[in-house]
């Protein structure tokens, strides 16, 4: 593939996939191993399918250190799906739920859970613009709560927690990791359930991994619409129905790659790397560059930043798009720019956009 042109993406997901992944895709495209089909048109139900969804789920479980009493289920419907889904099988008629608000999408899942009960919004951090994390101090645990949710990483104001929210003692913790999913090493006994979307990290749009501990399972009320029952579906081992075959797969070949470079501490080597790189120039730019998020708070996965002008930023993607860096425009409810640096970007592909900065501020600053 060294001959097909290839931009720098720092597109905030769908985003970029390790190369040698889309080779081996690629390769494997008409037959999968040999077996004379591709993987978009085998059986969910054969030998060869199920050698890759037991396959990715053995790599996640090694890369991620998931104890024997956590279910892992690769599912469907976005993050997004799973924002109500998960209050209709984890809170109990008549309880609450608390809810940790740093960002959009913890707001939105707040939201979406408030649509069929009770939440409870221990911290909202939008009177400050979603710039920075709370204190421990600032949580007001209900200790009767039926779960904590928080988002790990928001990737539209870029902020990162360091480590997660204490819980009181019996209150499952649950986790939206979408965009910081298999992106450093985490403890998964701390947490009742972790999911994500696959399509920043972990492989392509179309499939949300879920890692649920069995106890919280044994939560899950009767009569739910059976494809909203997390319960079934970690019976059915994710093949209740046609799963995101094809996405699945994918994933596997990305849990793969992450194995063969070290695991998840020397991706987070990596990544810490790319995000210095980009903070630094943004810190030396004397304020032509500005940062989002308080630097106690920064995501190492994505960088919201503003300049001077809109007029300025305008230019800036539309010269960054010339010159091959792709997806720099901020999300649309927020403006300004963004810089996704998740696993696949190279720490090359952050070098050449630290350099753009610099010429670019050279130019108009």
């Amino acid at each position: 593939m060294t001959s097909v042109k290839r931009v720098h993406n720092f597109n905030a997901g769908p985003s970029a996939l390790p190369e040698s992944v889309l080779e081996k895709a690629q390769a494997d495209l008409l037959s999968f191993n040999g077996c004379g089909m591709s993987v978009m048109e085998m059986s969910h139900r054969s030998k060869e399918f199920e050698g890759i969804i037991k396959t990715a789920e053995a790599d996640l479980r090694e890369l991620l250190g998931i104890p024997a009493n956590y279910k892992v289920m690769f599912l469907q419907g976005g993050a997004s799906l799973h924002f109500a889904m998960l209050a209709m099988n984890f809170r109990p008629a008549g309880a609450s739920a608390d809810y940790v608000v740093t960002g959009a999408w913890s707001k939105t899942a707040s939201k979406e859970a408030g649509k069929l009960g009770a939440t409870h919004v221990i911290f909202n951090g939008e009177g400050e613009n979603f710039t920075r994390l709370p204190a421990a101090n600032e949580l007001a645990f209900d200790p009767q709560a039926a779960y904590v949710h928080f988002c790990h990483n928001e990737t539209i104001h870029g902020v990162e927690f360091k480590s997660e929210p204490v819980a009181p003692t019996g209150v499952p913790l649950i986790c939206d990791m979408s965009s910081d999913f298999v992106s450093q090493p985490v403890d998964v006994s701390k947490y009742a359930m972790i999911y994500a979307g696959a399509q920043k990290n972990a492989g392509p749009a179309g499939v949300v991994v879920a890692i649920v501990r069995d106890d919280l399972l044994e939560r899950v009320p009767a009569n739910l619409p059976t494809m909203l029952d997390y319960k079934v579906m970690a019976e059915k081992e994710s093949l209740y129905n046609t799963p995101p075959c094809w996405s699945i797969y994918i994933s596997g070949l990305v849990f793969q790659w992450l194995k063969e470079l070290g695991g998840l501490s020397a991706i987070y080597k990596i990544n810490q790397q790319k995000a210095r790189l980009i903070y630094d120039a943004i810190d030396a730019s004397g304020g032509f560059y500005r940062g989002h998020a308080k630097p106690e708070a920064r995501s190492i996965m994505n960088v919201p930043f503003r300049m001077p002008s809109e007029e300025l930023e305008d230019l800036f993607v539309k010269e960054a798009k010339k010159a091959e860096l792709i997806g720099l425009k901020g999300h649309r409810s927020v403006g300004g720019l963004r810089a996704s640096i998740y696993n696949a970007v190279s720490v090359e592909s952050t070098r050449v956009l630290v350099d753009f900065m610099a010429e670019f501020q050279k130019k108009n600053g």
